[in-house]
């Protein structure tokens, strides 16, 4: 399957214009199609002066002047960053759309996200009523793939050299396999598989070399690498570090866990790896 339907999420935070300069990178890459969608809600720190303002009573007419520079604001972001679209239009010759909205963001973009091949988010979304973040959240409701942009680095390419967290997993096959538009144009791709035969051995799992020869029929350029003795607790901080020591731009790695109760099923290494995420990260539930 192609990609067809770009979806990039932006907000008022600093680093939303590089991820959509980093999504129509992508959206070039693959002749695809990008909706940059923006929601006109509060940040955290807005909600946090107009809550300073009504605890301290501040006047009517205070509150108003709070409300209005706060609605300036977000305006003026809006702004910004649809004209950030249109250079990224003309600079590649894109078809793309803004999508203005007002309302909720965990509760507005979701819909918009299931008529998209590919959803593309930063790590620190507002937060929910669940404790998680927006684009946490966004993970497990919206039965797409997501790619994580973190708050932190600089990232010039998305998909052009790939690495596989590979456990043999229910989870890690869908990433996989929803990523396989994004592995089939990569330059490179690099199969890691992290205490193989622990895993093997545990739920007869077969050698990640038949995931290595899976992905070469689909014509990419495969190499595996496999790291033995690695603790639970630093899979994650290993799966990234063998990332950058390789010069991938892209993580595809499954999700483990439950929508409905994330706080005790969300696995462990999913969980480090949104936390301390510092390369781009696709993944899908």
């Amino acid at each position: 399957m192609a990609l067809r339907d770009l979806l990039v999420y932006v907000d008022q935070s600093e680093r939303a214009s590089e991820r959509l300069r980093l999504a129509a990178d992508l959206a070039f890459r693959h002749q695809s199609r990008l909706t940059a969608i923006y929601v006109k809600e509060l940040n955290a720190a807005q909600r946090h002066e107009q809550s300073v303002a009504e605890l301290g009573q501040a006047s009517s007419e205070a509150m108003t002047r709070t409300n209005r520079r706060i609605r300036k604001s977000i305006d003026e972001a809006a702004e910004r960053l649809r004209t950030v679209l249109e250079e990224v239009k003309r600079e590649h010759g894109l078809e793309v759309e803004w999508r203005c909205l007002d309302g909720i963001g965990s509760i507005v973009v979701p819909q918009h996200a299931r008529f998209a091949d590919l959803c593309i988010l930063g790590q620190d979304g507002p937060a929910t009523d669940t404790g998680y973040t927006f684009s946490e959240q966004l993970l497990f409701v919206t039965g797409r793939p997501v790619v994580f942009v973190p708050a932190h680095g600089s990232f010039d390419t998305l998909g052009r050299h790939i690495l596989v967290a590979w456990n043999s997993s229910r989870a890690s096959t869908r990433a996989v396999n929803d990523a396989l538009p994004l592995i089939e144009r990569a330059k490179q791709v690099t199969v890691l598989a992290v205490n193989p035969v622990e895993f093997a051995k545990r739920y007869g799992a077969l050698p990640p070399e038949q995931m290595v020869a899976h992905l070469r029929r689909h014509g990419a350029s495969v190499e595996g690498i496999w790291l033995n003795d690695i603790s639970p607790e630093s899979i994650a901080d290993a799966v990234q570090a063998e990332a950058h020591k390789l010069g991938a731009d892209l993580i595809v790695a499954g999700a483990f866990g439950h929508p409905r109760l994330w706080e005790k099923m969300m696995g462990g290494v999913t969980r480090d790896l949104l936390a301390r995420m510092n390369l781009p990260i696709l993944m899908s539930y």
